[in-house]
């Protein structure tokens, strides 16, 4: 049963541009589409989560995904994105971060079931590597004049006054590659669109410019807006960095804290790109949260669904009970059951001091952990003020002024969360 993919997106604000004929093509017949993943990281981040949305959609629209690993592309550099050149990877390094990528991929795209349209991965690396330069060069060079790459935006603007740096050789030729990407795909696997971010409309329609040129065929182009955020900064990026989908690289938390923290204009902006909740759904949600927005109705049932779908439901329930300890109330069994990532990203710029663990083996008195070795509160005499007032906690529980901070208080074997009042915060670490 084929959908509307063409419509689905167009709802959903993902589509900038498509070629004339895509949606039509698109309902004629089950259809194989392909979307370029960079493998320069053995992760994706969420910058590529559009991309792979959009096969997610192609694939419920009863059509085949391609997901291809741009190995050899990879190593070039596009130069429609970063002025920098990449660094060259060796084929182990390759292979380890396309089968890590694949891993991800599958939390979204079936590739292992026996259906028809059941998703696959490529990697160019794999046709390109035994291409040689002489070859290339005649069998895909001469189709394409360097007119016609000229006029390219992307180009027009590397070789423009305002860029300092200029365009090599080799990053000029990416378009060509690319497009010979979309050329083999048509050959081998009856490929017929190509799909990718507004920036790389004019290396996709030189694909389809080597296809009717060399095989006068007919291959399609689909786009989708570049993801902006209404206050200008930049999309998927924190200033620790990107914000990826490996856990080791981006906790549950930290990645759920992302979403929840999206203004008004854009939750209700990504909820349509990044879930796949019904129109009817959404249309619902956006209504709610405009009745009463400081509920964040969208950012909650976005972050909620965005983080399921790439960690899981155990993930998303820890993530809450994580943002709880800070925002909510919460135990200290709630503090003891975080792992060390989480309880760091948790208490990120909070003060911190170490303590030994000699210290901990007798007992830290909560005066001397307060003010003398933790240095928290400047004196002996304003702790024991903080405690008379009761406004003292060891890991969540009010605590009196004869209390001693022993081995069944760490949090993780290694934390102790001491607070003042209800947003002073202080961490002991045992080294």
């Amino acid at each position: 049963m084929i959908k509307n993919f063409v419509e689905e997106l167009t709802w959903r604000g993902m589509i900038q541009d498509s070629m004339p004929g895509t949606e039509e093509h698109l309902l004629e017949a089950m259809r194989k589409a392909y979307v370029g993943i960079d493998p320069t990281a053995d992760s994706l981040h969420i910058g590529h989560l559009v991309g792979v949305m959009g096969l997610k959609h192609f694939q419920l629209s009863g059509h085949k995904p391609v997901a291809l690993v741009g190995g050899a592309t990879g190593m070039i550099g596009d130069p429609s994105g970063k002025s920098a050149e990449r660094n060259l990877l060796t084929e182990d390094i390759l292979l380890h971060n396309q089968n890590a990528i694949k891993e991800q991929l599958s939390r979204f795209l079936d590739f292992d079931s026996d259906a028809e349209n059941a998703a696959i991965i490529v990697n160019n690396y794999d046709w390109m590597k035994e291409f040689s330069f002489l070859e290339f060069i005649r069998d895909v060079g001469k189709h394409i004049t360097v007119n016609y790459m000229m006029a390219k935006d992307s180009v027009k603007k590397r070789l423009s006054s305002e860029s300092s740096v200029g365009m090599s050789f080799t990053e000029f030729t990416y378009q060509l590659v690319q497009g010979y990407d979309f050329l083999h795909l048509y050959r081998e696997k009856q490929c017929t669109l190509q799909m990718g971010g507004s920036d790389q409309w004019g290396n996709i329609t030189t694909g389809t410019e080597l296809i009717r040129r060399v095989d006068a065929g007919k291959g399609y182009a689909l786009t989708w807006p570049l993801i902006t955020k209404a206050d200008g900064t930049k999309f998927g990026k924190t200033e620790g960095g990107n914000i990826w989908l490996d856990s080791e690289r981006t906790s549950p938390y930290k990645f759920y804290q992302y979403w929840l923290n999206t203004s008004d204009i854009d939750a209700e902006k990504y909820i349509k790109i990044f879930t796949f909740l019904s129109k009817a759904e959404i249309e619902a949600l956006i209504e709610e949260h405009q009745e009463a927005p400081h509920l964040r109705v969208l950012q909650k049932r976005l972050a909620e669904e965005i983080t399921t779908m790439v960690h899981s439901k155990e993930d998303l329930e820890n993530a809450i009970k994580a943002s709880n300890i800070l925002f909510g109330k919460s135990t200290g069994d709630d503090l003891k059951a975080l792992n060390e990532q989480t309880f760091l990203d948790i208490f990120d710029g909070v003060p911190l001091t170490e303590i030994s663990q000699a210290d901990i083996d007798n007992g830290l008195d909560i005066i001397a952990a307060l003010a003398e070795k933790g240095g928290f509160l400047k004196s002996n005499g304003e702790a024991r003020r903080a405690l008379k007032e009761n406004s003292i906690a060891v890991n969540k529980e009010k605590v009196k002024d004869d209390y001693s901070i022993t081995k069944d208080d760490l949090i993780n074997n290694k934390f102790v969360l001491l607070q003042r009042g209800k947003k002073n915060y202080f961490v002991l670490r045992v080294v």
